[in-house]
């Protein structure tokens, strides 16, 4: 299992897009008005101007996992609280966010290739 994405929340997406657009030199790979998103070197950035309304409260990293509903049982058996139910984003592509026993926030992404 690697992280491969780190998802920040923001309110300004159009300065939060010139700030990291400044940090990584370049304009970002993904642009829409929902996400927008960096691929550096094989790790993904990504803006989300809806994250706050989804509780997230700082970025949050995301893991590649195989099976994602086993993946968060695992976590939620552990003592870990479920944030985000496992949902599709886009291709196929699943997400699920679940918090350990301090209130942090732990990403999962599950891709079909």
């Amino acid at each position: 299992m690697t992280m491969t994405t780190v998802i920040y929340p923001v309110q300004d997406l159009a300065g939060a897009k010139a700030v990291f657009g400044a940090l990584f030199g370049r304009a970002p790979d993904m642009d829409q008005s929902y996400y927008v998103q960096w691929d550096v070197d094989g790790q993904q950035f990504g803006l989300d101007p809806n994250g706050h309304a989804k509780g997230m409260t700082g970025p949050v990293g995301y893991h590649r996992v195989d099976d994602i509903a086993a993946t968060v049982a695992a976590l939620l058996a552990a003592g870990g609280a479920e944030r985000e139910a496992a949902h599709d984003v886009g291709g196929g592509r699943l997400v699920a966010t679940v918090a350990d026993a301090d209130g942090n926030s732990i990403g999962l992404m599950q891709s079909p290739w």
